[in-house]
């Protein structure tokens, strides 16, 4: 189970929306193990669903925002963003340990 901390803005974070939140990130755990933290940052505008979210590792941060019309879809959209991210990441990571 990761570390994660989630902030709502202009949205009360319900047990649902936490436990989709903490189901959705526990996907990060398998590419990588390195991840320290993570804090979810949940925000209605209007019709805006906005989901952002910083990965901590060692030595780096990785951030990604997504924004829907659904919540549900903002913080699918942001785990896949992230997950992008963690695997560029990785590959990096490999190259820098081979030279």
């Amino acid at each position: 189970m990761l570390p994660i901390q989630i902030t709502g803005h202009n949205l009360e974070i319900t047990q649902t929306l936490n436990d989709f939140v903490n189901n959705k990130f526990d996907r990060l755990a398998k590419h990588s193990k390195k991840i320290t933290r993570i804090h979810v940052i949940l925000n209605v505008e209007k019709l805006r669903q906005v989901a952002e979210a910083t990965v901590h590792i060692p030595n780096t941060e990785v951030y990604a925002k997504e924004e829907t019309e659904d919540m549900y879809k903002s913080i699918d959209g942001l785990i896949d963003k992230l997950v992008h991210q963690l695997e560029k990441y990785k590959e990096r990571d490999k190259d820098i340990r081979r030279k």
